[in-house]
């Protein structure tokens, strides 16, 4: 059986050109083509295609919102998003929208098939700059949570104090703002120091500001 693909772009060269390569394909057949997202959410129930090869940048609604609203209503659909832009704003809400892979036009047509026939067998296919930004991005979320875990390690009262810390308030300031002794104020502020693995209150003050740790004041 061929791997039905049916291919959304706003531009008629590409679409034709697409059209014309991938049905010289013995394993892929083009089953429609349509001008921008809002259409291929009409069609998508006629046609049923395995794969849709998908634009982001287009008019009535873009790609991005288009894969996202498919994938709400087609649990499974599998959407290659094949675009010029490579950018953090675009290859990372295209995957969190549910992308099955994600390519430039400016790559080679085989690498073209293979990603194709990657998402139809359930598999993840990106370029190079697009794993490049989903690693970073991943990475940066792991150092967010990162120091978010460390702030977890803190008791309730250790919170309030690090928090008057940040504020500048000496133990004594601390002691009567938190109605609490300045010798429980010191106990609390070594336990803060191990925890934080800083060596005074002043790398904890900086720490805390320098990861936003306060910055909703909900914690």
């Amino acid at each position: 059986m061929k791997i039905k693909v049916m291919l959304v772009d706003d531009h008629l060269v590409v679409l034709r050109g697409l059209r014309f390569f991938l049905n010289t394909q013995p394993d892929i057949e083009v089953v429609g083509e349509v001008d921008n997202g809002s259409l291929v959410l009409k069609k998508y129930e006629e046609l049923r295609p395995d794969v849709v090869l998908m634009d982001l940048m287009m008019p009535v609604m873009d790609g991005i919102e288009a894969t996202k609203q498919l994938n709400e209503l087609y649990p499974g659909v599998k959407v290659v998003v094949l675009t010029s832009y490579s950018d953090q704003d675009h290859v990372i809400p295209a995957l969190q929208a549910g992308a099955a892979g994600y390519q430039l036009k400016d790559i080679d047509p085989d690498e073209l098939v293979k990603t194709i026939r990657a998402a139809y067998a359930g598999e993840k296919h990106l370029h190079p700059k697009a794993t490049h930004l989903l690693l970073t991005e991943m990475n940066h979320n792991q150092e967010k949570e990162s120091s978010r875990t460390v702030l977890y390690k803190l008791t309730t009262r250790e919170k309030d104090v690090l928090y008057q810390v940040t504020l500048g308030k000496s133990n004594k300031e601390i002691a009567a703002d938190l109605y609490i002794s300045e010798k429980t104020v010191k106990t609390h502020v070594s336990n803060i120091l191990s925890k934080l693995q800083v060596h005074d209150r002043t790398q904890a003050a900086i720490y805390a500001m320098k990861e936003q740790l306060f910055k909703d004041h909900s914690i």
